[in-house]
């Protein structure tokens, strides 16, 4: 079955302002997005079930990042948020023959490409939802066929998801996945991620890099 995953990103300008409230500066913010997507890249790339890679964005750094990788880019000129680029990703990878199509974010750098095989490994026919920690909003999305469902993101959109597909008679179910359950938005998602990077070994490499600068220049700033 040809499965293509649709990666929407930002602008890393726009990309992660709540973290601003941490004391975390719009330079360090950007660079821990570009190095999350980074990862999150990299995992797909690595993961066996996953055909082809489709990144959706307009900012440039991540369309630097998907070519330096072989993976598409298509150009989100609206920038109407994750649901609509999300879209675009759909719409280009049926246009390319996808028969099944998996919808993840750029902030979950601890994906690991066993959990995406995994995820993947049965052909659940409708949706498949992947909440996030709280299980309240969703981080991931499997759509077999690709245009199952549209995607709604957003706050409480694990309940939005499951409610349109129950409307339109689409087969649903609801599996939690540790490495995607994680994407970093707040201070306490940054620490959520510190700990579990901690008591694993290997796996994003780039967002770790940035967190060990970050805890270098904390403690040069305290020196």
């Amino acid at each position: 079955m040809r499965t293509v995953a649709v990666l929407p990103v930002k602008r890393f300008n726009h990309a992660k302002q709540r973290l601003a409230q941490s004391g975390l500066s719009a330079a360090w913010r950007r660079a821990l997005a570009e190095a999350m997507v980074t990862d999150v890249l990299t995992a797909l790339r690595r993961a066996a079930s996953v055909d082809e890679t489709i990144v959706v964005t307009a900012e440039p750094i991540a369309r630097q990042l998907a070519e330096a990788r072989q993976v598409s880019v298509v150009i989100d000129r609206v920038e109407g948020g994750q649901s609509s680029a999300a879209q675009l990703g759909i719409e280009r990878a049926l246009a390319e023959g996808a028969e099944r199509v998996l919808l993840v974010p750029g902030d979950c750098p601890m994906l690991d490409p066993r959990d995406i095989d995994a995820l993947l490994g049965p052909d659940h026919p409708g949706v498949t939802i992947v909440p996030d920690r709280h299980g309240t909003g969703t981080n991931a999305l499997v759509l077999l066929p690709p245009d199952a469902l549209a995607p709604a993101f957003g706050r409480d959109s694990l309940s939005r998801h499951r409610a349109h597909a129950q409307d339109a008679a689409v087969p649903v179910q609801v599996q939690p996945i540790p490495t995607l359950g994680l994407d970093i938005d707040t201070a306490d998602d940054l620490a959520e991620l510190e700990a579990g990077l901690a008591e694993r070994r290997g796996g994003a490499a780039y967002t770790r890099g940035m967190l060990a600068q970050l805890t270098r220049q904390a403690i040069a700033g305290a020196a």
